[in-house]
């Protein structure tokens, strides 16, 4: 028997998290035919000699719905050896959708996502209506395979219109349009539903998200959309109500999401976990209410991440410590290198430095309110914020911090970071976590990717362009968890298991996710001894001249979907064998 190709004497990880064997993996037809020993031919043999075979990698939380529907190559996702990718994370999308809610739509996404707004009033063809009609517009070749959730933001604002944001309580009849979409999205195989509860998130006009209104009675009959149905998650992103100084919230919103999950009639829920700067124990307290659910008999799974969680400050992002101070406003719609010529000037940079910054959240811009209160307090978050540089880590001491290197200097660190920004021509990166680096190390991060109830996601593919890559996770995991950490190390066979099984076990994607006979030949080969992130960089290829932040990884020598390679040594192939995952009676 001839197959379409052979991977010769890899050490397979299959990803069910036992230890890795040697061993030749064989695909016929876009399926795993055989694993052992093979001596039969095939037309295509790739040596994985020295190298891990592995299930490809599934991301449970990406934000490509507006990119899928116009870019075939799902970049920076399909470099990490994602060959299936999550999307409508949050409650944001684009379906359903009349024609006179495509602004509000955009303006939405651009605020809580940072996805700039131009670009996807341009690429965005809006060739549906209905979220059937939104997965038939989508379903084209692409480099990796895709799944959608239906969400919740849309389905508000096709059912309410301005009453979405008004906030007015859905009415009984509401309730039930909004449970008859979600019920006819699910049919049609979209692989769950999620809401947004989240008071960082607002529209590009400052405006709470429509689903962030939402009350009990419309969740929990959004839910019962589920019941009947064999497949199909929830996902919500909360905050449980930190800005608003109510502390009562958390109690009462966590009631309010096992209502949800319970009402969907057993379905699998998962929601996000990090540790905040600003409530440092909460994720304690979710875990503890999580585990209590479960003992309730709710599905309830928690997305976490493998690093902090945070913004990259460039002169080129959608944010920088400068962005709000008069002088920089007066230059800043100059290109890049006309900026740096001016901020080299002395006389410029001493009166910049006298400045004070303004307010820059709200009117019309994407970035967060968080921004102001970074901003007020910048001399003190300073020991948070660190160089990326060439060889990004993203867990350095506070020794390395720009507050130390400010200190050593004998500067302020707002005088270090101006300096820092216009290294490279402009081009330097200054990473900040907000999140999950409180205790300025990842040792939380670590109790919470161990935590039986975890699940690995938060990467945000296609989201915050100009702020964040988490794209890139899967390689962070492979590269420092299981390889180059000092101190609590996560297995090599663990990690796989984490990228792949873990996540396809809960979706409900059964055809994929392991190294077994009879799988999709969804499959990576990893130089794992060498496999590295390159410092994160800004591409202009969006529509309308938009920018995005993309970031390269080495070692990837075949990441391989349906038995096509789409990456061969680290680039893209050009081959587009990805396809739109359905669920359900739709698949």
């Amino acid at each position: 028997m001839a197959y379409d190709l052979i991977i010769k004497g890899g050490m397979v990880y299959d990803g069910n998290g036992g230890e890795g064997y040697i061993a030749d993996v064989a695909v016929k037809d876009g399926v795993i035919a055989e694993i052992g020993t093979i001596t039969e031919s095939a037309d295509r043999v790739i040596d994985a000699d020295g190298a891990i075979v592995t299930p490809g990698f599934l991301d449970l939380h990406t934000h490509y719905d507006g990119q899928v529907s116009w870019d075939p190559d799902l970049q920076p996702s399909v470099n990490h050896g994602v060959t299936t990718a999550v999307m409508g994370s949050c409650g944001v999308g684009f379906a359903p959708a009349k024609p006179t809610d495509h602004t509000k739509l955009v303006r939405l996404m651009e605020g809580v996502e940072d996805i700039p707004g131009a670009a996807l009033a341009e690429g965005l063809k809006w060739n549906w209506e209905s979220f059937p009609d939104y997965l038939n517009a989508i379903d084209f070749p692409h480099t990796i395979d895709f799944a959608a959730q239906v969400v919740h933001d849309p389905i508000r604002v096709y059912v309410m219109g301005d009453r979405a944001v008004s906030g007015e309580p859905a009415t009984a009849e509401d309730i039930a349009k909004m449970r008859d979409l979600t019920r006819e999205a699910l049919e049609a195989g979209a692989v769950g539903f999620s809401t947004g509860r989240s008071d960082v998130h607002r529209s590009a006009d400052g405006e709470w998200t429509p689903a962030s209104e939402a009350g009990r009675d419309e969740l929990m009959g959004i839910a019962e959309a589920f019941k009947g149905l064999d497949h199909g998650v929830l996902q919500v992103v909360n905050d449980f109500d930190l800005e608003r100084g109510d502390p009562t919230a958390f109690d009462r919103e966590f009631d309010l999401l096992e209502d949800f999950a319970s009402a969907s009639g057993g379905h699998p829920f998962s929601l996000s976990l990090m540790q905040r700067d600003f409530a440092p124990k909460q994720w304690k307290d979710i875990i503890a209410r999580a585990e209590g659910a479960k003992e309730k008999g709710i599905n309830m799974r928690m997305q976490v991440a493998p690093r902090g969680i945070g913004v990259i400050n460039g002169l080129q992002c959608t944010f920088h410590p400068f962005i709000g101070f008069p002088s920089y406003q007066k230059i800043s719609h100059l290109p890049l290198d006309e900026r740096v010529k001016i901020m080299k000037d002395p006389e410029f940079k001493k009166q910049i430095l006298s400045e004070k910054s303004g307010k820059v959240a709200g009117d019309g811009t994407a970035i967060p309110p968080l921004a102001d209160i970074l901003l007020a307090q910048i001399d003190f978050i300073s020991c948070k914020m660190f160089k990326l540089g060439e060889n990004p880590d993203y867990e350095q001491p506070v020794g390395q911090s720009i507050y130390k290197m400010a200190e050593a200097e004998g500067v302020k660190p707002l005088e270090k970071i101006y300096d820092i920004l216009l290294e490279k021509d402009g081009q330097e990166f200054i990473y900040f976590p907000i999140y999950n680096y409180t205790d300025l190390n990842f040792n939380a991060v670590y109790t919470m990717m161990n935590h039986p109830q975890a699940i690995m996601g938060l990467s945000d593919g296609g989201a915050h362009v100009g702020t964040v890559c988490d794209a890139s996770f899967p390689t962070y995991l492979l590269a420092h968890w299981a390889r180059d950490r000092q101190g609590d190390q996560i297995p090599l066979a663990r990690a796989v298991q984490m990228l792949s099984a873990d996540i396809a076990d809960y979706v409900g994607f059964h055809d994929r996710g392991r190294i077994a006979v009879g799988q999709k030949a969804n499959i990576n080969v990893i130089d794992h001894k060498n496999l590295r992130l390159f410092a994160p960089h800004m591409v202009k290829d969006l529509p309308a001249g938009g920018q995005r932040l993309l970031q390269a990884a080495k070692g990837y020598l075949a990441t391989i979907v349906g038995g096509v390679p789409v990456v061969i040594n680290d680039a893209l192939t050009g081959e587009r064998p990805g396809r739109l995952v359905r669920l359900g009676q739709a698949a």
